[in-house]
């Protein structure tokens, strides 16, 4: 029984202190100290911009800047290294514009789901730009709020749903 007890309570501390490192290497940034070089490019792409959330994280050897905002009125995402370099983009689209393919596998996965938010992601390599996945948040039948990964062809990359299952 008092072995269970610590390795209980060193399980507790280990995910508390996990946790916080977790926390620790998102960090959220005001407007004002975002670098020069990263508003510049989200500028360029983006001139009417309005933020509304911007945090950095150390992704590899990067310091990448994730800043959500609107865009006349249309809810966006962008990644930008703190160079200036885009690795994507997301504009929020409507639920009918998602190719058919991206509507049959999420009416497959989660019969009788509600779309509340469907983003097109955008990869950028140098010059170029690819659609490469749209981001689904949904509430299933049972009102479970899942969020889903899918190719344009309709292949499921991530489900938030299936990671909880896992865990």
């Amino acid at each position: 029984m008092r072995q269970s007890v610590i390795l209980l309570g060193a399980s507790a501390l280990f995910l508390f202190l996990w946790s916080r490192e977790v926390r620790a290497q998102e960090e959220l940034v005001p407007q004002d100290k975002i670098p020069k070089a990263v508003m510049d490019a989200l500028l360029a792409k983006f001139p009417k911009a309005k933020i509304d959330k911007c945090t950095k994280a150390k992704e590899g050897n990067d310091i990448v800047y994730d800043i959500e905002f609107k865009q006349e009125g249309r809810k966006c995402e962008a990644d930008i290294r703190e160079n200036g370099t885009y690795i994507n983009y997301e504009k929020a689209i409507e639920a009918k514009d998602l190719p058919k393919p991206v509507r049959d596998a999420i009416e497959r996965r989660y019969p009788k789901a509600t779309l509340k938010e469907v983003m097109e992601e955008t990869e950028v390599k140098g010059k170029e730009e690819k659609l490469s996945a749209y981001e689904v948040v949904l509430v299933t039948a049972d009102r479970k709020q899942v969020e889903v990964r899918l190719s344009p062809g309709g292949k499921i990359l991530e489900d938030t749903a299936k990671k909880a299952e896992k865990k």
